[in-house]
Formats: structure tokens, sequence, C-alpha cells
């Protein structure tokens, strides 16, 4: 569950720390107090896109930062502990630049957006305020039954699997459609794999090879230099070693005269070693170094080789053996298309496999579909459509497609004695609302996450059907963490703890704050949104009354 949000500079919010509780929580106040700022903020820090404008007026930059709970032995644990990070807490942070950039944060260790989007499947699911309108697009109804189903992952591999199978499919068709430019390709190909293998680019040798043609190509300079030093050194008629070693053996000498020469004695002696050591060193390179006209040639021939064949295709010479690779695998499928049993052959593996994998998608969800459907009609009922009816059609698609071998379609009777139709046609903007927010709670039940918010999904609904609302997350509050920014007493009325969000100016700068409210004020805050500005002492016994019955 969601521990502790931190927020600094985010939009209105300059400074907010809050701790939140288990069960169900409701926040509520004024239209434009800011509620949803905290969903919106929430949402950063668990890897949705943001920009310059998140950041708060005035401010260099925003951030945000969500802790949550890790329980032992969870999905979540092993999650963290497979990325390295510390499975103590799971501490999400986000900061955004007034640049644009953002920088995330797991565990107070750098992280990508993508690792943040990966926990936040374990942590939390928001539903916006119009998610039920999503429910309109066809591939939205296919997700949420995969996700009833828990089926995502093997949707995925069926999308796999069919784009493998339209590219089996695709190149036999290729194939037979122009075998004469296939050939020409597969001849050219062929030409130019076999003269760049006859080069046998190594790249380690290429850089042995430069090495050794720079060294070969400066010998003259290089022996030159080492002659020049030596007979500095000790070959020269003026060379200093003889007359260093003999003011060296003086001073050794004069040591027993005076102990105070002794360092300066021990550092000369020292020098003078280096300087010998030096001369064995530049012998020793002399007599190594050679002149080799006919190697030299060699190199040079092979460096131009190299060279010319880079050009020639118009990449670097580090990029030949890659430049090899992709001519071979190339060729290779030429080669494969100059031989049509081959490609039906895989084609028919590939379209094989795929129906395997669609197979079993479509196991899981008809199985989802019936359940779904059974609790989404249940739901209904309660949420006065009483007599409606909702299903889950699924149709077979013949030739597959990459959401699997079955078309998805919602369907419902707002009403008894009514037939069942496209969702799209038949829902009004109340009935869309009532059977969205069925559907997102009962949803959710199957979602591993272990916090649900739901930002303001009761637009459209009231009275008796808020009350039913309530009572629904209320009842889902009890094995998850449910938190809901609403309007509607009815609804706030049912949770087990509430916050009034509201906005204040100060100094000419408009801030939002967050109250937690006790019994007493949580019954002023059912009375505000009941009767509007004016409370009298009836709304506030009807308050009372209703906190009274949750």
């Amino acid at each position: 569950m969601l521990l502790r949000l931190t927020i600094r500079d985010f939009v209105i919010v300059d400074r907010l720390e809050l701790e939140f509780e288990a069960g169900f929580g409701a926040l509520t106040g004024e239209t434009g107090a800011g509620k949803s700022i905290l969903v919106d903020a929430l949402s950063l820090a668990l890897g949705e896109r943001a920009d310059a404008s998140v950041i708060r007026a005035g401010a260099e930059r925003a951030e945000i930062a969500a802790e949550f709970e890790v329980a032992a032995g969870s999905p979540l644990e092993a999650w963290l502990r497979a990325g390295d990070f510390d499975t103590d807490a799971c501490l999400l942070r986000r900061v955004i630049d007034a640049g644009g950039r953002s920088r995330a944060y797991i565990n107070g260790t750098a992280a990508t957006l993508g690792q943040l989007r990966e926990a936040a499947d374990f942590l939390a699911d928001i539903h916006g305020q119009n998610a039920h309108h999503s429910l309109l697009r066809g591939d939205a109804q296919r997700d949420l039954l995969d996700a009833h189903a828990g089926a995502q992952a093997e949707a995925k591999a069926v999308a796999v699997a069919w784009a493998a199978w339209r590219v089996a499919r695709e190149a036999r068709l290729a194939a037979q459609k122009d075998v004469e430019a296939t050939a020409r390709e597969r001849e050219l190909l062929a030409w130019q794999v076999k003269e760049l293998a006859a080069l046998a680019f190594d790249l380690d040798g290429w850089r042995e090879t430069e090495q050794e043609q720079r060294r070969l190509g400066n010998a003259n300079a290089l022996l030159e230099a080492v002659g020049e030093a030596l007979a500095a050194l000790d070959e020269g008629e003026t060379a200093g070693l003889p007359a260093l070693r003999h003011a060296g053996a003086r001073l050794t000498e004069l040591v027993a005269c005076d102990d105070s020469l002794g360092e300066a004695a021990q550092l000369y002696e020292s020098a003078l070693i280096q300087f010998e050591e030096s001369a064995l060193a530049l012998r020793r390179y002399q007599d190594r170094l050679e002149l080799d006209p006919q190697r030299l040639a060699e190199l040079d021939a092979r460096i131009d080789a190299v060279t010319q064949m880079a050009r020639k295709h118009r990449v670097a010479p580090e990029e030949l053996p890659g430049l090899l690779e992709s001519l071979q695998a190339r060729l290779a499928e030429l080669v494969l298309r100059a031989d049509p049993e081959a490609l039906a052959e895989r084609e028919r593996a590939t379209e094989a496999a795929y129906r395997e994998r669609a197979k079993k998608l479509t196991a899981l969800r008809g199985k989802a579909a019936k359940a779904l459907s059974a609790a989404v009609t249940g739901g209904m009922q309660d949420l006065a459509m009483a007599g409606g009816r909702f299903e889950i059609a699924l149709a077979a698609i013949p030739d597959g497609s990459a959401g699997g071998d079955q078309s998805i379609e919602f369907l419902v009777a707002a009403n008894a004695g009514q037939d069942l139709r496209p969702l799209a046609k038949v829902a009004s903007g109340g009935e869309l609302s009532r059977i969205g927010l069925a559907l997102q709670v009962i949803a959710s039940q199957a979602n591993t996450a272990g916090t649900l918010i739901f930002d303001e999904v009761d637009v459209g609904i009231g009275g008796r059907v808020a009350e039913i609302v309530g009572r629904m997350l209320r009842e889902l509050g009890k094995s998850r963490q449910v938190l809901c920014v609403t309007h509607l007493p009815q609804v706030a009325a049912q949770a087990d703890w509430q916050w009034s969000i509201a906005k204040n100016t100060r100094d000419g700068k408009t801030t939002s704050a967050v109250l937690v409210l006790d019994a007493d004020a949580r019954v002023g805050e059912i009375a505000r949104m009941l009767g509007g500005e004016k409370i009298t002492d009836t709304t506030r016994r009807h308050a009372a009354e209703m906190l009274g019955r949750a």
C-alpha cells in the first residue's frame, strides 16, 4: 500500500507531505482545490510523462516521492531484488527541471521511466474520471478482459506469434512475385560476402597492423632519436655518464667526512641508476628495432586493401565485420526465398505456433468473459439498472489477428426486456458511467496492485446509486487500499478516513493544502458537500446521520 507522498513545487502545491492509511480513503474539497493534482503527482511518480508545465510558478523544479510498503516474499520484492534495488521499502522519486528534463530514482538509485512503470504494475492502479469513455473502444474492451483474465502476457505472446506468421507469409508471397530480382540480388550478395570473407578482417589484428605500420614507417626517426639519446648518455665523445659516475664515486667517499652529505649522495646515486637503466633500455630498443622495407610494404598493402573495401561499402574499417554479418543474414534469407517449399514450411510452422498461442488465449478469455459478464450484470442491478444485462461477445476470426482469433465486444441491455446491443450504441451518459464504474470496480478485484485510485469516476451518478458505489468502494477497501477523489457526500460518507483539499491564496500566490479530518470535521465536510455554502443544523444532522449509517 501507499505509505507516504511528498510533493514539492508541483502545479499549485509548494510543499506537501502526506501519510496514508489502509482501507478506503476519500479526498474531497471544492472544485479546483487541487484534489486531482495529488493523483497527477502520484501518476508522475509511477512513470507518467511530464514536462516543465507541471513546475509551480517561480520554482526551478518539481519533485515527487511516493513510498510504498513491500511485503516479504511478494512479487514486488522479487522484482526489486532482480533490479539490484533495496527491498526494505519501495521509494519512487521523480524530479522535473525547468528545461523539461526528468530524472527518476527507485530507493535512491537512478532508474528509467520504464522501470518506474514496471514497478507501478505491482503498486497502484489509477482509474481516471473519463475512463468509462475508453470502454467504447474495442482495444480498451479487449485490454480490460485480458487484465481480468490475467492474460496480458499470453496476449503479448499471441501478438508476437502473429507478427512472425505475417513475416513468413509476406516472405513467401514476395519470393513468388519477384523471382528474377531476388536471383540478381542473391548473386550480388554472394559476391560481396565472398569478397569480404576473403579479406579476413579482424578488429584486433587491424589495430595491431596499424600500430606496426606506424612503428615501421617511422623507424628511421626512431633510430635517430635513440642514437642521439645514447650518445648523450654513454656512447658519444661528450657522453655524460662517465663524468656522472666519477662525481658520484667522489661524493660517496666524502660522506665519511660529513654525514649530512649522505642524503644528497643517495639522491645522486638514485638518479645515476635511472640514467644507466635508461641507457640499457635504449640499447635493447635499438637492437630490436629494424628497418624492414619489405614488411612495411606488406603492411601498407594490407591497410590499403582494408581502406578500399571500407570506402567501397561506405563504412568505417571497424564496421566491416558487422557489415559482413548483415550481408550473410540477407543472403541466407534470399537463399531461403529460392526454396519455395522451405518458405511454405516456415509459414506453416509460424501459423501453427500462432494458432496454439491463440487457442490458449481464447480459453482464458472465454472463462473470464462469463465471470465478468455475470459480475457486471449483478452490479447493474445495484446501480439502478434493474433487469439490465451485460455480456461479452466473443466472435471467431478465421484468419486470426494480432489480438487473437476472436473479436471482443461489450454488449448491454440497460433495461429489462431490451435486446443486447453494443455498448457504444445503447448506453446514455449516465448509464455508461454506471456500467463503466461497475466494470472498473469489479476488474480491480482481479488486479494485483495494492493501491487502487479512483479519480472522480462517480461523475454522472447520485442519490441511492452514489451510496451503493460508496459501499462497493468500502467493501473493496477491506482487501486493498482504496483512494477516491469524489464530490459526492454519499461516497465520501462510506470512507474509512477522509481528507479535505483546500485552495489558499497568500501574497498573491495560490497553493493547495490538505486537512486530515477527524470525526467532527468529517461531519462539517459532508455537510458542506450536501448543503453548499450555507450549512444549517439540519444539514449537519443529515451529514452525521449519513456517517452513522456508514
